[in-house]
């Protein structure tokens, strides 16, 4: 029978979700990857008693992460009942609804009949009265925006959801989707975002300062830019790598001068003292706009190497300047 440390609050951080009284750990599990249909159970168990056991307190799930849609649900659900029952408590569990899960054309994007039915399925697979925070997965071109944050709010006024969120927003819409529910009175705290030092459009678009000054949560999503921002490619493409996999990451993108700028951001790192994909998650938290940062992870020793940047995400500017004039941004 799994008993979780007694030590695991005193190492970890933990931030409040823009203005809500919800505090999320500086580092949480994102379960994208290596949860789904073909992946070790054992595996998956030991990564989340892992996490938890060094204060990891957030699990973070969508309707659709698999690869078969829903596996990775339905995996958490049986961790759940092995280990975590007793803790529910004590975790934040996540899901989102918004890509294609069934046929017919009430199955993805945002519609009131698509978002409740699809959340009622999440807590079904992990069999659970209720998820944390429950997000709108994308942003939908043809659906009403106030018809999908008024199912947001119906899946928290039902007791199905405790809070709102929205994950893939840019700013102009993160602006009206938070009018809307204020309106509605439905406690919106967060945007789960695409961020890494490769990956600035958060910055660009205006949208993560704009989220610091309104009081929205940001929590960061493909940090290091689906394994770049790590010494995994320095040598060639690994046998095991998502490139090889046929993963979202193409072999395209390894590029000789993307290759360079790896290289030397691999020793921007060495200099402070971490491993390039600890310095990478480090400079997403590195000011104070980011509440969360999503690491997934393979093996339980890669969440306990990313989890020691807690205590490290400050940079000097010297630091910030030789960052940016290697990604091509002095």
């Amino acid at each position: 029978m799994y008993v979780a440390d007694s030590t695991r609050y005193e190492g970890m951080v933990y931030n409040y979700s823009g203005r809500s009284g919800l505090r999320l750990p500086a580092v949480s599990l994102g379960l994208w990857h290596n949860f789904g249909t073909y992946d070790n159970f054992g595996n998956m168990k030991a990564m989340c008693r892992t996490a938890f056991d060094h204060g990891i307190t957030h699990f973070d799930l969508a309707n659709n992460y698999g690869p078969e849609p829903g596996s990775a649900e339905e995996n958490f659900g049986r961790i759940l009942a092995d280990d975590f029952r007793s803790y529910r408590d004590q975790l934040v569990i996540s899901t989102k609804a918004g890509y294609t899960m069934w046929e017919g054309p009430y199955g993805d994007w945002g519609s009131r009949k698509y978002l409740l039915a699809s959340l009622d399925q999440s807590l079904k697979r992990m069999k659970l009265d209720y998820v944390d925070i429950f997000y709108h997965h994308r942003m939908d071109p043809n659906t009403p925006l106030e018809e999908s944050m008024m199912a947001l709010d119906t899946a928290v006024k039902s007791g199905r959801a405790l809070y709102a969120g929205i994950s893939n927003y840019d700013r102009e819409t993160t602006r009206r989707a938070m009018e809307i529910l204020k309106d509605l009175r439905c406690p919106f705290i967060i945007n789960q975002s695409r961020y890494s030092i490769f990956d600035r459009h958060i910055e660009q678009d205006g949208l993560k300062h704009f989220a610091a000054e309104h009081g929205c949560g940001i929590i960061a999503f493909s940090p290091l830019a689906q394994g770049l921002l790590t010494d995994k490619y320095l040598g060639g493409i690994p046998e095991d790598s998502r490139v090889k996999k046929g993963g979202a990451l193409k072999a395209s993108a390894i590029t000789k001068e993307k290759l360079a700028q790896i290289a030397a951001l691999n020793q921007v790192a060495a200099e402070r003292g971490q491993t390039l994909a600890q310095m990478a998650l480090s400079w997403v938290l590195r000011d104070g706009e980011v509440t969360s940062v999503l690491i997934g992870a393979s093996k339980p020793e890669q969440i306990l190497e990313n989890i020691g940047i807690v205590h490290k995400t400050e940079f000097t500017s010297e630091e910030i300047q030789s960052i940016d004039r290697i990604c091509g941004l002095d």
